[in-house]
């Protein structure tokens, strides 16, 4: 698709360099029947140069190649009405290349949006300075929950105070789909207070992509989804089924950040010799699951009746299943994990995902952002 955009804006520029070549009579293009000025020669030129330059950002993988593209198609469009007879038929190149532009400019505004939050959520949190995990700080947790911590690498370091992750995943939009369709996505947690922001990036094909963007603050919870960064596919907030839901799914995902669980919004309660069951209570959201761990203490599942989204009546069973543990930044976390729905027709497995990267006390918000 991009290389087809590419060879698209390139072939309508060294057109419009042919209405150049005719006012300056350089060489002999019989193509263009009507008579072009030397004043309109130049405009001619001019968006030629804004076509090449819309190239070169978007070879480049520059953010902005958008804004050099709406002026060429502008511009370009003023001179195909004036020059309607020869060159009506770069309307339509023009409208493919705008359409284009419309969807790189939401993008960006995406993003930007992205941005602002996870400078906000930055801004707003405090460090944990000064605490330490050691043994007596967990001597009231159930005996798997200590095991678990104390596996993990956490004793004798300080708390963590914020984590920045980088997420390869794989996932499937409906039970139906066959294929997983393959994506990027970046999170960032603080823990006091208690939040996330989490951005995808995911191809459907080679056409169409899509863009989410979670996020738990303030007890409240936000899931937004655009196909081509657009066309609004999802927009769920201002909902106690969401805000739970996003605050569930924040209790799962402590499994990364381990000295998270000693946060005094979280309570913990034995289940038996491998699971606990912890409740998260913050700002009026409520919700709760089960964690599970092998003999060594090592993360295995969690478990939680969880809400799919506003529209649901009734809570579904959601698991995390840990696939792969191993030690990254000197805490042993799970870093490949699988999600999965358990639905009337059976299991609907929606999400694989692979940690690639993982900071924790970072000093400076990450800004950049997948795809």
């Amino acid at each position: 698709m991009r290389i087809a955009l590419i060879i698209l804006i390139g072939l309508n520029g060294i057109i419009h360099l042919i209405g150049f070549f005719k006012a300056y009579r350089i060489g002999e293009f019989n193509a263009i029947l009507q008579p072009v000025s030397k004043i309109f020669g130049i405009f001619w030129f001019l968006i030629f140069l804004l076509f090449a330059i819309t190239v070169v950002l978007i070879l480049i993988h520059s953010n902005y190649w958008w804004l050099s593209g709406f002026l060429a198609v502008i511009f370009s469009q003023v001179l195909i009405f004036n020059y309607w007879y020869d060159a009506k038929l770069g309307t339509f190149a023009n409208l493919i290349i705008l359409l284009a532009a419309i969807v790189a400019y939401s993008d960006f505004n995406f993003k930007n949006l992205v941005k602002r939050e996870r400078i906000a959520l930055f801004e707003n949190s405090q460090l944990i300075t000064g605490e330490i995990v050691t043994e007596k700080r967990l001597q009231d947790l159930p005996p798997i929950v200590q095991k678990w911590l104390a596996n993990s690498g956490m004793l004798g370091k300080p708390s963590i105070s914020n984590v920045y992750l980088v997420q390869e995943l794989q996932l499937k939009m409906k039970p139906e789909q066959i294929a997983w369709n393959n994506g990027t996505a970046e999170q960032y947690f603080t823990i006091q207070p208690p939040a996330f922001n989490w951005n995808i990036n995911t191809e459907m094909n080679s056409i169409l992509s899509v863009v989410g963007r979670d996020k738990f603050e303030d007890g409240k919870g936000e899931m937004t989804i655009k196909l081509l960064s657009l066309i609004p596919v999802a927009n769920a907030k201002n909902d106690e089924k969401v805000d739970q839901a996003t605050l569930q799914r924040y209790l799962a995902e402590t499994v990364w950040f381990p000295s998270a669980s000693l946060s005094q919004y979280i309570k913990w309660e034995p289940i038996d010799e491998y699971s606990a069951r912890a409740t998260m209570e913050y700002k009026g959201a409520k919700g709760s699951g089960e964690f599970y761990f092998d003999e060594h203490g090592n993360f295995k599942k969690f478990v939680a009746m969880r809400y799919q989204d506003a529209n649901d009546t009734v809570p579904t069973v959601w698991t995390v299943t840990a696939t792969k543990t191993e030690e990254m930044n000197g805490i042993r976390i799970p870093v490949e994990c699988e999600a999965s729905w358990e639905l009337e027709s059976g299991p609907w497995p929606w999400l694989k995902l692979k940690i690639n990267d993982i900071q924790y006390n970072v000093k400076e918000m990450p800004v950049e952002n997948p795809g």
